[in-house]
C-alpha cells in the first residue's frame, strides 16, 4: 500500500536519503495494526515528513507523542521527530533546516543511550542538561514530551514519567546567575582536565563513525581574526562513513493539548501491541533454545 506516501512527503534535498516503507517488522502484536513507517537502508539518512494544520499552543499545553520499535540491533543512529514551522518547504527539508522541537531516542555505541528533547528558543538550541535513558530493545515503545503553559514538562517513557521539572531549571534559555571573572589568572598548576586520554588504548577497528564532520573542503579565511572573530571552525557536513541502521519503525504520531487524551490514546494504541509483542517474542525464544522463560510484567492499563 502507498496511501502513506500521499500524505508523507520523501525530502529531494539529497539524492542518497534513505526509503522508508510500510511494514509491521520481524514480530507484532497485529500485522495490520502494528504497521508504520520502517527504514528500509542501512548507513543513510532519512528526510521525511507530513503537513498538519497549523496551530499556536500559547497559553496551552502541548504534546507531541509517538511509537519507535527497532527491528533490529542499532549500533548508531536517531529515532527522533521534529516540529517544524508551517512554512516548511518539504521536498528541500534537510539536516539544516530550522525546526522548533527535537525529541526522541538517539543511541550511538554502549556510552549514548538517551532521549533527546531540543528546543529552538532565539534562533539558538538548547538540549536538556538532564540524562533521561532510552529504551534499546526490539519492542516498540512509547515516548510522550509534555510541554505546559506554567513552564513545567515531562518526559515519559511508556506512559511512565521518566523526568519532569521546570524548563528554566533543565535548559540554559536564561543567562547564569554567576559568570566568569577573566581578571582572575588561573595557577600554573591547574589542570582543568577531568579525564585523560587512556595512552595504551587505540581505536576499534569497527569504531562507529561521527553522524557529522568537519568539511574538510572549507580552510580557515585569510581575514579570519581570532581576537575579533572568535576560534575558527569549519561547518559540519554529513559523514559518508557515518554507518546508521535501518529496521526502524515510527507509527502512532500523535499531537494535542489534552494529556489524558494522549495517555488514553497511548495505552490503547500501544499498550496491547506491547504485551502481545512480548509473548510472540517469548515464544519466538522457546521455540529456538527450547525452554520456557516468564516474568510478570506489570503495565499502568493493566
Amino acid at each position: 500500500s502507498d496511501e502513506w506516501e500521499k500524505r508523507w512527503v520523501q525530502s529531494k534535498h539529497r539524492s542518497d536519503y534513505g526509503k522508508f516503507r510500510v511494514a509491521s517488522g520481524r514480530f507484532y502484536g497485529d500485522r495490520e495494526k502494528d504497521k508504520g513507517l520502517k527504514a528500509t537502508e542501512d548507513t543513510k539518512y532519512y528526510a521525511v515528513s507530513a503537513r498538519f494544520p497549523p496551530f499556536n499552543n500559547e497559553g496551552q499545553t502541548l504534546v507531541l507523542q509517538y511509537t519507535v520499535k527497532y527491528d533490529q540491533h542499532v549500533d548508531c543512529g536517531g529515532a527522533y521527530v521534529k516540529l517544524y514551522s508551517a512554512d516548511l518547504v518539504q521536498e528541500v527539508m534537510n539536516e539544516d533546516s530550522e525546526y522548533y522541537i527535537m525529541f526522541g531516542p538517539d543511541i550511538c555505541g554502549e556510552d549514548k543511550k538517551i532521549v533527546q528533547v531540543i528546543f529552538n528558543y532565539k534562533d539558538d538550541y538548547y538540549l536538556i542538561k538532564k540524562n533521561i535513558t532510552c529504551e534499546t530493545d526490539d519492542f516498540t515503545h512509547l515516548y510522550t514530551l509534555i510541554l505546559r503553559p506554567d513552564l513545567t514538562y515531562e518526559v515519559k517513557v511508556d506512559n511512565y514519567v521518566a523526568e519532569a521539572g521546570y524548563l528554566e531549571d533543565d535548559w540554559d534559555f536564561l543567562p547564569p546567575r554567576k559568570i566568569v571573572d577573566h581578571e582572575m589568572a588561573k595557577p600554573d598548576y591547574w589542570d582543568e582536565r577531568e579525564l585523560i586520554e587512556d595512552p595504551m588504548d587505540k581505536k576499534p577497528d569497527d569504531w562507529d563513525q561521527p553522524e557529522r564532520i568537519p568539511d574538510p573542503n572549507v580552510t580557515k579565511p585569510d581575514d579570519w581574526d581570532e581576537e575579533m572573530d572568535g576560534e575558527w571552525a569549519p561547518p559540519s557536513v554529513p559523514n559518508p562513513e557515518y554507518r546508521g541502521k535501518s529496521g526502524t519503525i515510527f507509527d502512532n504520531f500523535l499531537i494535542t493539548n489534552d494529556e489524558q487524551y494522549a495517555e488514553d490514546a497511548g495505552n490503547e494504541m500501544w499498550g496491547p501491541t506491547f504485551v502481545t509483542q512480548m509473548l510472540h517474542k517469548v515464544k519466538q525464544d522457546q521455540d529456538s533454545m527450547g525452554y520456557l522463560c516468564w516474568s510478570e510484567v506489570h503495565h499502568p492499563w493493566a
